[in-house]
Parts: C-alpha cells; sequence; structure tokens
C-alpha cells in the first residue's frame, strides 16, 4: 500500500488559517475604511448644507427682484405725479384758467410725490439688503461645496490608499479631509477666508 505525503508550504498554511477565520485582522485597512465612512457621512453633511444655502441665496436674490420691481412701480408713479404737477404749473401761466384750482393741485401733488419717493426709496433700500444677504449666503453656499469638494478627494486618496498601502497617499488625505473641515468651519461661523486659490 502507498503512503501518501502532503507537504505543506507557509502559502498553504496562511490559506488555512484565512478559510477557518484565523486570520489576523487588516489594522491599515481597517483604519482607512472607518476614515472614509467618517468622511463621506461629513462630505453628505456638506453637500446638504451646499445645497440649502444655495436655495437661501437664490430666494434672497428673488425676494431682491421683487421688491426692486415694487421700486420701479413706486418711481413711475412718482414720475406720473411729476408730470401731472407739471402740467398744473403749465396750467397757471394760461390766461383766465382758475388759478385756485391749480394751486391747490400743484401742493397736492408735490405732498403726494414726497410720499411717493419716500416709499420707493426704502424700497431700493430694502431690495439692495436682500442683494446684499443673497451675497453674502452664495459666498457661504460657495465654502460649502469647497469642503464637500475637498472631501471627495479625500475619499478618494483614501482609496487608492488601499489599493497601494502608501502610507504617504494616507496622510495626503487626512490633510485633504482636514482642508475640508476648515472650509466647513468658515461657512458654519460665516468667517470670510480669503486664499488666492479660492473664489
Amino acid at each position: 500500500m502507498a503512503e501518501e505525503f502532503e507537504v505543506h508550504g507557509p502559502h498553504n498554511h496562511e490559506l488555512d488559517h484565512v478559510a477557518h477565520g484565523h486570520h489576523k485582522s487588516d489594522n491599515f485597512s481597517s483604519k482607512i475604511a472607518v476614515m472614509t465612512a467618517i468622511m463621506a457621512t461629513a462630505g453628505a453633511i456638506f453637500g446638504f448644507q451646499a445645497g440649502s444655502t444655495q436655495n437661501d441665496a437664490a430666494m434672497f436674490k428673488n425676494k431682491a427682484a421683487i421688491v426692486k420691481t415694487e421700486a420701479s412701480d413706486q418711481w413711475n408713479y412718482y414720475q406720473s405725479k411729476s408730470n401731472k404737477q407739471n402740467l398744473a404749473e403749465l396750467a397757471l401761466v394760461l390766461p383766465g384758467v382758475d388759478r385756485t384750482r391749480y394751486e391747490a393741485d400743484i401742493a397736492r401733488y408735490k405732498a403726494e410725490k414726497e410720499e411717493i419717493k419716500k416709499k420707493a426709496e426704502d424700497l431700493d433700500k430694502s431690495s439692495k439688503e436682500w442683494e446684499e444677504k443673497s451675497d453674502e449666503i452664495l459666498h457661504q453656499h460657495h465654502r460649502w461645496a469647497q469642503a464637500m469638494t475637498a472631501l471627495q478627494i479625500a475619499i478618494s486618496l483614501a482609496a487608492i490608499t488601499l489599493l497601494t498601502r502608501k502610507r504617504w497617499l494616507q496622510i495626503g488625505s487626512y490633510i485633504v479631509a482636514g482642508i475640508g473641515v476648515v472650509l466647513a468651519a468658515c461657512a458654519w461661523l460665516q468667517v470670510s477666508l480669503t486664499l488666492p486659490f479660492l473664489p
């Protein structure tokens, strides 16, 4: 009877351990996976904030346009009263007209114009304020969007890190994620951050 001998090499031994669940955990991959999940969650929050601020900026811009239209209507009304006042003043120089009537009309038009002018100026001021709010929130939107983009880049670097197992890529991923967090903090705190490479 022939006996069979089986020689196990280190590779076969490691495969047996993996098959039976006795392998060592891959700490490097686990850390990258956890950080990627954290970055993805933060990126989702930053993306939501970017969308929210973009919507707010559009609503404020729309409100500014509506108020500007109302102001334009008031200025047109003011111009109409000015034209009527001019006609009444012209009528005063015509012979045989009732001067008292036209003088009363002129006084009334002047008073009405002042009220209309004040309302138009207030509407212009309000429109400008809405425009400034829109610009401010749009700047905040840009910071949220940049923070989200930085985290997306960090996640991509983390994926490449898992494939290549390069420590410098891992560090690079964390640095880019850190930049994203700083940008998000600036957006949250409404801090104006001026860097030459950021709009």
